[in-house]
């Protein structure tokens, strides 16, 4: 069944809302495609042009350059998967169990939605751990910062610090566990995939499963750690 949700990304990280028409959502579609086969820094919007049969210059009414509709797509990813944690956590009382689900949700954003067809979720997912850190790693970012173009990301680490502090109301760094959470639940199956020795991920087909057994392990053994404060 189709999961009906519409996420709105800031004002700020358009010109005009690609999901409100029919050569918006085919830019949305189209580009993330291209932008994970290609990369970042090869992908053009005369390229993505091309592959829609449209002019360069329809793009630009969209997004003002390939930066900000990196930064659209990589918002529109952190609701949906702050979406997909409200979601698991629903009905759940104990604690643990909402973390736990959380997490889960965390290394399954992939989840397909038929109620959104021009969002490919799983070629998505594949985008932001391949290049969604630049959409932040930039010398731009405190500007963008300022304007509130991160607030999907933020919103989805206070939902997972509140998790955390349900548990252990005591942790000290509730916030730099969740933001941890995120960039393992990305980086490990990259390195799984080109970079073995810096995981011990595996490829394979219960990848998630696995990520999601050493993210419980490892949060829940941080929040069961007591913290010795030198005097």
């Amino acid at each position: 069944m189709a999961i009906q949700v519409r996420i709105l990304p800031a004002p700020e990280l358009y010109l005009r809302d690609p999901q409100d028409t029919d050569l918006g959502r085919r830019i949305l579609s189209t580009s993330i495609r291209l932008m994970d086969e290609l990369g970042l820094e090869a992908f053009t919007f005369k390229k993505l042009a091309s592959e829609l049969s449209s002019a360069e210059a329809s793009v630009y009414r969209y997004f003002s350059n390939k930066h900000q509709l990196l930064l659209y797509l990589v918002n529109w990813y952190w609701d949906w998967v702050h979406h997909l944690v409200n979601r698991a956590i629903a009905g759940k009382v104990e604690p643990d169990d909402r973390l736990k689900a959380a997490i889960g949700a965390l290394t399954r954003p992939f989840l397909e939605n038929p109620g959104v067809p021009y969002i490919d979720e799983r070629k998505l997912h594949q985008l932001v751990i391949s290049e969604g850190s630049k959409a932040y790693h930039t010398k731009s970012v405190d500007q963008e910062n300022n304007k509130g173009v991160f607030l999907g990301y933020k919103s989805l680490s206070d939902e997972i610090s509140n998790l955390l502090l349900q548990i252990n109301p005591e942790f000290p760094y509730p916030r730099t566990l969740a933001t941890s959470l995120f960039e393992m639940a990305h980086n490990h199956p990259y390195f799984a995939e080109h970079l073995p020795r810096l995981t011990d991920l595996k490829t394979g087909d219960n990848l998630s499963e696995r990520l999601e057994e050493m993210l419980w392990f490892w949060t829940t053994s941080l929040l069961k750690t007591q913290v010795v404060t030198e005097v």
